[in-house]
């Protein structure tokens, strides 16, 4: 079977993929990446490469790697090429397709050609940087920028600004669109303090210095979505059979698509690949999409994890193929968090957003399992749960069952039966799971000495945990407890069964 390569789609095989024209392998370097890694094959690299089919953004990418080997052979040998194979479920059908991407014009190895790499800088067709360098890799280091290649990201990023700055004299014009990625807030205004703070340290020109802070623009951005990578040896042999050829870099992504970039009409122009997908979003403030994303996909994940881990679904799917599960999940996310969320949401917007991420549940190609949510559940539940509980309290001034469900779920699944090795576990159907919680061991206390009804007014009233004594929420502690006691007493399934028609509501 032949392998992916220009070549290969010159002679236009017989494959099931969208393959890119001649002409668009041919488009001039306008992007330079940071970062090999999946998410950015699936999300930035893909949403360009859409955008050129369109005759739009009409550019392609110069990718960065921190080293040698890896998948930059791999890159090599297929000319940039990759099959993104795309799954899923949206507005309730489900979706598949192949595609193959051609955005990447080639990658390199900042650890052997710093210089290629630098020599980009005096390209005028430049306009973007896109980076992906994981959360470590937006942190201010002891760093010398006149090295090669500087040993942090930061560093780098300074040094090709610096060298776009030379070659083009300063011109105002010639600054870029810069935007980070990294899963952390306010990405992009952290990374500009970091250049900031490393050109002082390096004693840069204050032209220099002016140039960087007025010519380029370092977006906030906030991606979401799912891009499992490469898929099992089965799926892949399976897929390259029915391409008709073997792909390396052979990448699965899920359907959904959000990019929220905070930039201004010269951002949006720059961006143009915008126009071509209604995921990517570029606008003065995302916080909106931020708050979102916390409080309906996480705090969603959050509040049904124990719940559906004690019903007997491993993992997020199977929860959904449950009428009962899936009714609580729809009912949790639309009735009480988006009322909930702290910030202002225009009710049809958030009702869209909610019905999105139902369909991302649902997908069969992506296994979530509900134990690995469960990770840190104490931490996610104060930061996800607590500010959207409190906002639906000042808001309605009334109990919200199904989150009140939802956390009585997740005080039983943090009952510990035993300690072993410094480690927690659970026990469910006779059948040991780890609890992987900082507070692991505070509710194994608990849950050793307390009744019920003390344990759930115990933790409640723990400011330590919550930043607030969510004890005084009227209702909510006699709520959680008539229902943590029937979880107790009947099971994670009938509970919710019974709690889809409100009989626990009645005291």
């Amino acid at each position: 079977m032949p392998q992916l390569s220009k070549q290969l789609v010159s002679q236009a095989p017989a494959a099931s993929g969208v393959l890119p024209s001649s002409a668009l392998l041919e488009l001039p370097e306008k992007v330079l990446q940071f970062g090999t890694g999946v998410l950015l094959r699936g999300l930035p690299d893909y949403l360009i490469d859409k955008a050129n089919r369109q005759g739009i953004f009409n550019g392609r990418i110069v990718v960065v790697k921190s080293t040698d080997g890896g998948d930059i052979d791999a890159f090599t040998r297929q000319d940039g090429l990759y099959t993104l194979g795309i799954r899923g479920i949206e507005d309730g059908r489900e979706v598949s397709e192949n595609v193959v991407c051609s955005a990447i014009s080639r990658v390199l190895s900042a650890k052997s050609q710093w210089a290629d790499i630098v020599a980009c800088a005096a390209n005028p067709e430049l306009t973007v940087v896109i980076s992906n360098t994981t959360e470590v890799g937006i942190q201010l280091v002891s760093d010398d920028i006149r090295q090669s290649p500087p040993q942090s990201f930061p560093g780098k990023l300074l040094a090709f600004l610096l060298a776009r700055y030379q070659a083009f004299n300063g011109a105002k014009d010639k600054g870029l669109v810069i935007v980070p990625t990294e899963l952390i807030p306010d990405n992009g205004t952290k990374l500009e303090a970091i250049l900031l703070e490393q050109a002082h340290r390096n004693n840069l020109d204050a032209e220099f210095i002016d140039w960087l802070e007025t010519a380029n623009q370092v977006c906030n951005s906030l991606v979401d979505r799912i891009v499992p990578g490469h898929p099992d040896q089965a799926t892949q042999a399976a897929l390259e059979a029915e391409l008709g050829y073997e792909d390396e870099l052979l990448t699965m992504s899920e359907v959904y698509t959000l990019w929220a970039i905070e930039g201004d009409a010269r951002v949006k122009e720059v961006l143009s690949f915008e126009q071509t997908d209604a995921g990517v979003i570029v606008q003065p403030d995302i916080n909106l999409f931020r708050e979102l994303k916390l409080r309906l996909l996480n705090g969603t994940h959050t509040l049904s994890c124990g719940l559906a881990f004690l019903a007997g679904f491993p993992t997020v799917r199977e929860a959904m193929d449950d009428a009962n599960l899936a009714g609580f999940i729809h009912n949790l996310m639309l009735a009480d968090l988006l009322p909930g969320i702290p910030y202002q949401v225009d009710e049809k917007m958030g009702q869209r957003f909610g019905m999105q991420v139902l369909d991302r549940f649902r997908n069969p190609s992506i296994e979530h399992k509900w134990l690995s949510i469960s990770m840190n559940y104490t931490a996610k539940m104060q930061m996800r749960n607590v500010p959207t509980l409190l906002h639906y309290y000042q808001k309605l001034r009334a109990v919200p069952h199904y989150m009140a469900l939802g956390f009585a779920a997740y005080l039983l699944f943090m009952r510990a039966t035993r300690q072993e090795g410094g480690k927690c576990y659970g026990e469910l159907n006779g059948e040991s799971y780890e609890i992987q919680d900082e507070k692991a061991g505070y509710f194994l206390d608990l849950w050793a000495r307390l009744e019920p009804a003390e344990l759930v007014r115990t933790v409640l009233h723990n400011q330590a945990l919550w930043g607030h004594d969510l004890s005084a929420l009227p209702g909510f502690t006699e709520c959680v407890t008539r229902y943590l006691e029937k979880l107790l007493e009947h099971g994670a399934r009938a509970t919710v069964a019974h709690a889809l028609n409100r009989e626990l509501a009645v005291s």
